[in-house]
């Protein structure tokens, strides 16, 4: 096996380094959040950092990069409270990886993507149309990493929508059968099969 410890890790080309801590954490969400802001500019961005962090009361949270410089998200969460969670599936998977590209403010990347906008409930924030899961959340904490400049930003779901064909009776979300996106480090796509689930495991006797 390759060996790096901490000083060659810390001593690698920039590229060679971000794909490299980026992947070895394994596969992450995918996932476009969408806001809009008080004057109706809509934004749009992915993220590969959509965690659970529980189910009573139902929270999810997403690592948000240092905001020393412009984050339209979260400027937008800021000023409205509210944001979209919006899984991506395997045809669109270009659309997605382009917004995030860094576009000033007053671009929507709605409006330089094949992505369109989806109002539902008279939620603030839009949905990605034909997203197969998307959830409507509200705004309710974030929390400063200290060691690299980052937050934590914690929601609450407020709405979930979801394709029928995808929830199994016992309220399990087959994400396979949407052909939902899976990221390997920055920029490796892949759409995951499900192969088997498990019994809730109790101590052998």
């Amino acid at each position: 096996m390759n060996y790096f410890n901490n000083t060659d890790i810390n001593s690698l080309e920039h590229l060679y380094k971000i794909n490299l801590i980026n992947s070895c954490a394994g596969y992450k969400s995918a996932n476009l959040i969408a806001t809009k802001s008080t004057d109706d500019k809509t934004n749009l961005a992915i993220f590969s950092s959509v965690i659970h962090l529980g189910s009573s009361p139902p929270l999810l949270g997403f690592i948000l990069r240092p905001t020393s410089v412009p984050r339209n998200t979260y400027e937008n969460i800021m000023e409205t409270g509210y944001f979209t969670i919006n899984h991506i599936h395997e045809k669109i998977l270009k659309d997605a990886h382009h917004t995030s590209a860094k576009y000033d403010k007053s671009i929507s990347e709605f409006d330089v993507t094949d992505l369109e906008t989806d109002y539902k409930n008279n939620f603030y924030a839009p949905f990605v149309k034909n997203s197969p899961i998307q959830l409507a959340m509200k705004y309710l904490e974030e929390y400063d990493i200290k060691s690299n400049n980052t937050k934590l930003v914690i929601g609450e779901i407020q709405g979930l929508y979801v394709e029928k064909n995808l929830i199994e009776d016992d309220g399990f979300i087959n994400l396979s059968k949407g052909a939902i996106a899976a990221i390997n480090g920055l920029d490796g796509y892949s759409i995951p099969n499900l192969k088997e689930r498990l019994e809730y495991q109790r101590p052998k006797k």
